[in-house]
């Protein structure tokens, strides 16, 4: 299993698998509602306010999607991929409505963000078509191979900054409108202010296994890797909870829904943590 998510109301979850199907399940007991197989399915999206399920047969993306983002209600949403674009589609036609950025390398993550007021996103060069909803005021954070993190104005698509790290840039996510985080393959984890990413505020590394996901959580945020560890970070990123240790079977995604954390591994299992039993 290569991706996951749990529903804003923590009643579905949904998963695919490199075996080409897709499931959206009960997030209580693990029931499967909805079992469907699709051409390499590589990664989806869910929405409670527009249930939908994105795969690449559905909306005739490119080859190689590598994560995808809703934007508000999910008219529209986002996708990366391999060739180096980032785009946006229209669910309801099934149509692209540009390209947001164009890199010389893949883009590996991504991930959507309300930017904070101070922040230059640009002018767009044209008026956003109709059909482009809740596109003002975001930054697009590009998490790319070439070690590079770049934010794009949203609706401009101007580049807000490029920041350069260590190595490949693999998941990227916001604390707030003014902090961000993206994780490397060499195991860094890098804390930024968007509205100056000339250094980080802070390098965090645990291991040198790859960073598979992060996710924002409460007061911190969660954390995967290459080598099976999944771990939450608290109180001003002082304070760290294992939730798995290094088994070497990487922890490709992870999601949450109040006290309970959800992680896919490559032995095809969702597993589930209950932090009030920990």
């Amino acid at each position: 299993i290569t991706c996951l998510d749990i529903s804003s109301g923590g009643g579905l979850g949904v998963s695919t698998s490199t075996d080409g199907t897709m499931k959206i399940w009960q997030a209580a007991n693990g029931e499967i509602r909805v079992r469907a197989s699709s051409f390499d399915v590589v990664c989806y999206a869910l929405s409670i306010c527009l249930p939908c399920c994105l795969s690449e047969r559905g909306l005739c993306f490119g080859a190689g999607i590598l994560d995808t983002a809703i934007v508000d209600r999910g008219r529209n949403v986002l996708s990366c991929s391999r060739d180096g674009t980032a785009r946006l589609w229209d669910c309801g036609k099934s149509a692209c409505l540009g390209v947001i950025a164009d890199c010389s390398s893949p883009v590996n993550g991504i991930a959507l963000g309300t930017a904070d007021s101070s922040l230059n996103l640009g002018t767009p060069e044209k008026a956003p078509s109709e059909r482009e909803v809740g596109t003002e005021g975001k930054i697009l954070l590009l998490a790319r191979e070439d070690k590079k993190l770049q934010g794009v104005g949203l609706q401009s698509r101007q580049p807000v900054f490029l920041f350069v790290g260590s190595d490949a840039f693999n998941c990227c996510t916001f604390l707030s409108s003014t902090y961000i985080l993206a994780g490397a393959q060499d195991g860094n984890i890098y804390q930024l202010d968007v509205r100056n990413t000339n250094a980080p505020i802070q390098i965090i590394h645990r291991s040198g296994a790859p960073v598979l996901s992060l996710l924002p959580y409460r007061d911190g945020f969660i954390a995967s890797q290459g080598d099976g560890t999944c771990f939450i970070v608290q109180q001003d990123l002082d304070y760290v909870l294992d939730l798995t240790e290094a088994d070497c079977d990487p922890v490709y995604k992870v999601a949450s829904w109040e006290k309970q954390i959800y992680t896919c591994c490559r032995d095809g299992i969702v597993r589930r943590y209950q932090l009030s039993d920990l």
